[in-house]
C-alpha cells in the first residue's frame, strides 16, 4: 500500500464537522472511480504527551489516505491537476476548508 498523511489546520470559521463531511464526500467520490482505497479517521493532535516531539509543525488535524500502490496515487494526483468536474468540486470542498497543509507519503515495505 501507498499512503499519504495530510497535516492541516482549519481556516477561520470552519468547523471540523463541515471539513469531515466534505472529506467523506471526496473520499467516497475517489473510491467510486477507483483512485483511493480508504481513508482513516480525522485525528486531532495531542501535544500534551511526551511522545509528541515534532516542534517543526503546528498542525492541529491529520488524516491518512491509502492507495493500492504508487500508480494509483499518481493517477489521483493527475486527476486533481486536470481540475475537471465532478472531481474538482469534491476536492475543492475539502481544500477550501483547510490551510497550512503538509503532505507526507510513504509505501509499505513489509
Amino acid at each position: 500500500m501507498f499512503h499519504m498523511l495530510t497535516c492541516f489546520n482549519l481556516k477561520p470559521g470552519v468547523e471540523i464537522e463541515a471539513f469531515r463531511d466534505a472529506f467523506v464526500g471526496f473520499v467516497d467520490h475517489m473510491r467510486s472511480i477507483g483512485l483511493v482505497e480508504r481513508a482513516g479517521a480525522i485525528g486531532k493532535r495531542q501535544r500534551d504527551t511526551i511522545m509528541d516531539t515534532d516542534d517543526e509543525r503546528d498542525h492541529e488535524y491529520f488524516v491518512v489516505m491509502s492507495f493500492l500502490d504508487r500508480a494509483q496515487s499518481d493517477a489521483a494526483i493527475e486527476l486533481m491537476l486536470k481540475h475537471e468536474e465532478p472531481s474538482e468540486s469534491a476536492h475543492k470542498g475539502v481544500y477550501s476548508r483547510a490551510k497550512d497543509m503538509v503532505f507526507i507519503c510513504w509505501q509499505d515495505i513489509v
